[in-house]
């Protein structure tokens, strides 16, 4: 059998499923099928309506509404077939089963089901139970595809990329943000987006603190700080804080990392079930969306050789990591890590307690997505040598 008499599934239909589903297609693969919950596929770029999208996986720079559309023209014109409005309750090696009991056969599965921000409930955050609490991905799809006003006064929970794009969405829908709130010692963005967002809009940054209290009886009506202060406000954004939607892949039984809530993978992006693979963030919570799109460019080869009678690995399990790195994973461009702490030192890869590589001196961010273009040897652990 040749890769035309072949089927993948891919689960998913953000930047990295509809960028692998195209690009498997271009490859001969007979058949792929991209299934997505949503009505329309394209992701969260899909409300993310600001410019910086597009920019590694197409070379220009495009907002996040046209960067969706142009992902879902390309797979269709690739002969790509995309399933919306279907959700997968199950998974294997041979297929997916739809909610309504339709199973559909496939040679291989890659599963592309992104990321989401924790809301308030996982957070487990006391108080009353109003109107008016959201995450960044609900006041997007209010703002940019319903053009509803979400509120008149927020404080966003979180003070990391995406708590300042927030800002902006809140912004641009009518909406003061009063403050931004986070329990590490300072922000976690970049100096340019903090100015340009607020700092150019005078939004005060409450560090070192949490969320203790939320108050208000039908819809909120101010929030109850750690520290005892109060901050009035009818809208509260809980920002970040992501975590992987695994489900698919805890139920057909995948290896996965305890720390980052993944599926753990090989650097070719195999799980521990074969024919099952697993791309974008929902491998590495949370990447740009054109990373992500390169995942799905580069996990192509991969399914084609298994396809083809290729191997599986023997043994699939997370990288070894030491504190305060808390997880890594690899990516079409290496590998990506994080830190639970602001620390500056030196990265370093060791097998048996021997050093195998070591990477120059640098400053290290919580919360910010860290790249290392270096192989990490099997087997191998990643520190952090700390010091100036």
């Amino acid at each position: 059998m040749n890769l035309a008499d072949r089927t993948v599934i891919v689960v998913g239909g953000g930047p990295s499923g509809l960028s692998a589903a195209a690009t498997m297609r271009n490859a001969g693969i007979g058949r792929v099928v991209v299934v997505e919950r949503e009505r329309q596929a394209g992701g969260i770029p899909r409300h993310t309506d600001h410019l910086g999208f597009a920019i590694r996986d197409l070379r220009r720079v495009m907002s996040g509404p046209r960067y969706a559309s142009r992902l879902v023209d390309i797979a269709a014109r690739s002969g790509v077939e995309l399933l919306t409005e279907t959700t997968v309750t199950d998974v294997s090696g041979t297929g997916v089963t739809l909610a309504d009991g339709t199973a559909i056969h496939a040679d291989s599965v890659v599963l592309a089901t992104g990321v989401r921000e924790r809301p308030r409930a996982a957070r487990l955050v006391p108080g009353d139970r109003p109107a008016g609490v959201f995450t960044t991905g609900s006041i997007q799809q209010l703002t940019a595809l319903h053009h509803r006003q979400v509120g008149r006064r927020a404080v966003i929970v979180g003070a990391e990329h995406v708590s300042f794009s927030a800002m902006s969405t809140l912004r641009h829908g009518g909406c003061e943000t009063a403050a931004m709130v986070t329990s590490l010692p300072r922000h976690q963005t970049y100096a340019v987006l903090r100015m340009a967002t607020a700092t150019r809009y005078r939004v005060p940054i409450h560090t070192e603190v949490d969320v203790a209290e939320i108050v208000g009886r039908r819809r909120v009506e101010a929030v109850i700080l750690t520290d005892g202060s109060r901050i009035t406000c009818d809208t509260v954004v809980f920002t970040g804080d992501w975590i992987p939607d695994h489900e698919l892949a805890r139920r057909c039984g995948t290896g996965m990392d305890r720390v980052s809530r993944s599926p753990a993978i090989s650097a070719s992006f195999e799980t521990s079930r074969p024919g099952v693979f697993a791309i974008g963030n929902l491998v590495h919570p949370a990447e740009t969306a054109d990373l992500c799109a390169l995942d799905g460019r580069v996990v192509a080869p991969s399914v084609a050789r298994w396809l083809m009678g290729g191997l599986w690995p023997h043994a699939v399990a997370p990288l070894a990591v030491e504190p305060p790195i808390v997880w890594a994973a690899p990516t079409a461009v290496g590998v990506t890590l994080r830190v639970a702490e602001f620390v500056t030192g030196r990265l370093q890869a060791s097998v048996n307690e021997t050093p195998v590589w070591t990477q120059r001196r640098q400053r290290f961010v919580p919360n910010r997505a860290i790249h290392i273009s270096q192989t990490v040897p099997v087997g191998a652990s990643l520190s952090l040598v700390r010091g100036r």
